[in-house]
């Protein structure tokens, strides 16, 4: 079976999207071009390519409709959700569900990068001893 090595975004305003995932923790390099990656900590590789570049590979490429794939970064704590959160909020960008404890046992966050893509933020919650 092929391994899943990399998700590529397609990005309508670059420098945003760098400030956004910086601002989540991941080592984005400068934009210099049509196309970036970045290395996750798990090995994924996170891609983004200008809506331009897309443009030229694909002329009949349409945006998607909906919230069709979701990208969720965990932290190492329910205390990291909600600095990651606040973090990303206070630099100017939306919010699409605050930090709560959700049933599932998760501390769990989403919020939304330059394109409309909806990232989620979780970290387990300590489980109560008897």
């Amino acid at each position: 079976m092929p391994a899943l090595a990399a998700i590529g975004i397609v990005t309508e305003d670059m420098d945003e999207t760098v400030r956004f995932y910086r601002l989540l923790g991941v080592n984005v390099p400068d934009p210099d071009g049509d196309h970036l990656d970045a290395t996750l900590p798990s090995g994924i590789r996170l891609m983004w390519d200008t809506l331009e570049l897309i443009l030229k590979l694909d002329p009949d490429w349409t945006p998607p409709v909906g919230h069709r794939m979701g990208l969720a970064f965990e932290c190492a704590s329910p205390a990291e959700v909600d600095a990651v959160h606040r973090r990303i909020v206070s630099a100017g960008f939306t919010s699409k569900k605050e930090p709560f404890d959700a049933f599932w046992g998760q501390r769990y966050a989403q919020v939304i990068d330059p394109d409309d893509n909806v990232v989620d933020l979780f970290a387990q919650l300590p489980t109560a001893t008897s």
